[in-house]
């Protein structure tokens, strides 16, 4: 493998394994692993503790005057061996992986100054190559140029399955059915916002993990990135 650096962009839907491969990915090159679904959460759980979302709907004009007052940063973790999502200097990453927090999201990702924001963000941690970066929008928006687009799919099922799981590992209380009535509905917002909708991007590979392994769909990418380098 080469020893020059690439950004590599993956999206595709929630519960399809986005964040798993892109940290497995960062680990074995030695990249920087960026969460970019956890920089739109911590917006969203600022937007919660502020009062400004709730019953699934988000007060954006509300959200967006407070916009400047809002920091997003990650800081290295040595016992997870990962970065975490910081709010303003508080490591929230355990609250953002709540279910409220999930059942807003969506609605507050497609505010369209929210998005600009974090945007921004994101294409400044870039600059310097050797970054995975996982969401909605990267092969797309943020980085359109990136020498590897993967675009991430499963059968419902299995990511029913598999938010299910991660949430009862949790201690979180939660149903098959309202775990797939919050999949099926982040589907549809992330699909049809104004902004920066989800779409797969025209040169990027399709990864479809329902039957894989972790292991699997690492090699698979590995692969993909020596033939990108």
């Amino acid at each position: 493998m080469s020893t020059s650096k690439i950004n590599i962009a993956i999206d595709g839907y929630s519960s399809c394994g986005k964040s798993t491969l892109a940290k497995a990915l960062a680990k074995e090159l030695n990249y920087v692993f960026i969460d970019t679904g956890a920089m739109y959460r911590a917006v969203t759980l600022f937007a919660l503790r502020k009062g400004l979302a709730s019953q699934g709907t988000v007060h954006s004009e509300s959200l967006i005057a407070v916009l400047p007052e809002i920091t997003i940063t990650f800081k290295w973790n040595d016992d997870e061996q990962r970065s975490f999502v910081q709010l303003n200097g508080e490591t929230v990453e355990r609250e953002i992986r709540e279910m409220d927090v999930a059942n807003h999201v969506s609605a507050v990702a497609s505010i369209p100054e929210v998005r600009k924001k974090l945007v921004q963000l994101q294409q400044k941690m870039g600059e310097s190559k050797g970054v995975v970066m996982d969401g909605r929008d990267i092969g797309t928006v943020v980085f359109p140029k990136a020498e590897l687009k993967i675009f991430m799919t499963a059968s419902p099922e299995v990511r029913v399955q598999r938010r299910l799981t991660e949430l009862m590992a949790k201690g979180q209380n939660v149903t098959a059915e309202e775990v797939k009535g919050n999949i099926e509905s982040r589907d549809y917002q992330d699909t049809h916002r104004a902004a920066d909708p989800l779409r797969q991007a025209g040169d990027a590979r399709v990864l479809d993990n329902s039957n894989l392994t972790p292991a699997d769909q690492l090699t698979l990418a590995l692969s993909w990135v020596n033939e990108s380098v």
